[in-house]
């Protein structure tokens, strides 16, 4: 919105030259942050009040882990506060013309109304449970598809006409056109090696990808501070992928798709970090809000839309691996409890509970000690995946 208003002034104020900076992807990036973090440290202890007052406490279960019993009543739904700070940021600072950060915005929204419904049933109805995992997924899967779909047909393209055209020519096809090489999933740590995926397997990938990575950082979501710092981390680092293949200099020289557009996810991803932080502020322990599924489910939605549109799915996968550890041990417990249930009449686990970062709680570590430990393996990671920009 700002760059549009300055874009008019400019045109009937001449001598107004220096709004020229906002032109700049850099410029409005920075001052995302900013906002974002202003916005988030300024109505914080507003929202945390009010959270305090409607009585939204965090129930915890009674099979969980007891050190966190303590944590019983303490504000949840805190991630409305990131959702706040992000959405007023980024409309604030983006190209409202930029379809990219449009989609990524809907996607993070979306899931965060699906978060917002399952802690609202947690709180109300007294459920720690809340939401059942298959009207979730219903959902989940509705946007997720949604999403996928229209993206298969527009990272390759540069215009709305130009998607619907493209979309039409393969449905006369028979569904037989292949995407443009654009669209085909690139391996990382190399030059020139990517496969081409077709439009059922772009789709089927990026569902994958939106809606694995919102239930990764929902199970991460479980210490103080655990989840927010490697969303941070992440999504920045995405950004740096987004600037670059939003850019026809630098994506050739370090031979990359350029996809016009995706730059401007920068913006998104600037105040994603200026929000994550603001929120860490309070959320660091002991916490005084928790992010809740609104938050943890929009967030990893988000992070998988940025990397489908910077075709960067398997380096989220590396730069997320704290991420994806913790999904893992929740699906090898269960496989292998069930498992051995079936064989032996009894149930037997893997870890001494999951997800991950309970395993190691159980096993004598203090929770700062696991929140930290985890922040320090994902700025590795995310070191890592940054080095594929250059050693290729």
């Amino acid at each position: 919105m700002l760059l549009s208003l300055a874009q008019w002034l400019q045109t009937f104020f001449p001598e107004m030259g220096f709004l020229r900076v906002f032109n700049y992807i850099t410029f409005r990036a920075v001052m995302a942050a900013l906002t974002a973090l202003l916005i988030g440290l300024a109505f914080g202890p507003w929202v945390i009040r009010r959270l305090t007052e409607l009585k939204i406490g965090q129930p915890i279960r009674e099979y969980g882990v007891q050190q966190h019993l303590s944590k019983s009543g303490t504000p949840t739904m805190g991630g409305v506060l990131i959702l706040i700070g992000i959405g007023v940021s980024t409309l604030l600072w983006f190209d409202w013309s930029n379809r990219f950060v449009w989609v990524v915005m809907l996607v993070t929204m979306g899931f965060g109304a699906i978060g917002w419904v399952d802690d609202y049933r947690k709180v109300v109805n007294k459920d720690p449970e809340g939401m059942r995992s298959r009207e979730k997924f219903f959902w989940q899967s509705i946007i997720g598809l949604i999403a996928a779909i229209y993206l298969a047909f527009s990272v390759s393209e540069t215009s709305f006409y130009s998607v619907v055209e493209l979309f039409f020519r393969w449905v006369s096809s028979g569904f037989s056109t292949e995407l443009p090489p654009k669209a085909d999933l690139m391996l990382p740590f190399f030059k020139s090696i990517s496969y081409p995926l077709g439009v059922f397997g772009f789709i089927g990938l990026s569902y994958l990808v939106i809606v694995g990575t919102s239930n990764a950082v929902n199970f991460t979501d479980g210490l103080d501070g655990l989840a927010i710092m490697p969303v941070v981390m992440v999504g920045s680092a995405l950004g740096v992928f987004a600037y670059v293949t939003g850019s026809s200099v630098y994506s050739r020289y370090l031979l990359f798709p350029y996809i016009p557009g995706a730059g401007e996810l920068l913006i998104f991803c600037a105040a994603l970090a200026g929000a994550g932080l603001a929120f860490l502020w309070f959320n660091t322990h002991p916490a005084q809000v928790f992010m809740g599924d609104v938050g943890a489910l929009a967030l990893g939605g988000g992070l998988g839309t940025l990397a489908v549109i910077t075709r960067q799915e398997i380096v989220l996968g590396i730069m997320g691996g704290v991420f994806v550890a913790e999904v893992l041990s929740v699906m090898l417990q269960v496989t292998w409890f069930k498992y051995t249930k079936r064989k032996y009449g009894e149930g037997r686990r893997i870890f001494k509970m999951a997800p991950l970062h309970h395993h190691f709680e159980k096993s004598g570590w203090k929770e700062t000690q696991v929140v930290v430990r985890f922040w320090i393996i994902t700025m590795l990671l995310c070191l890592v995946g940054l080095a594929s920009l250059k050693l290729r």
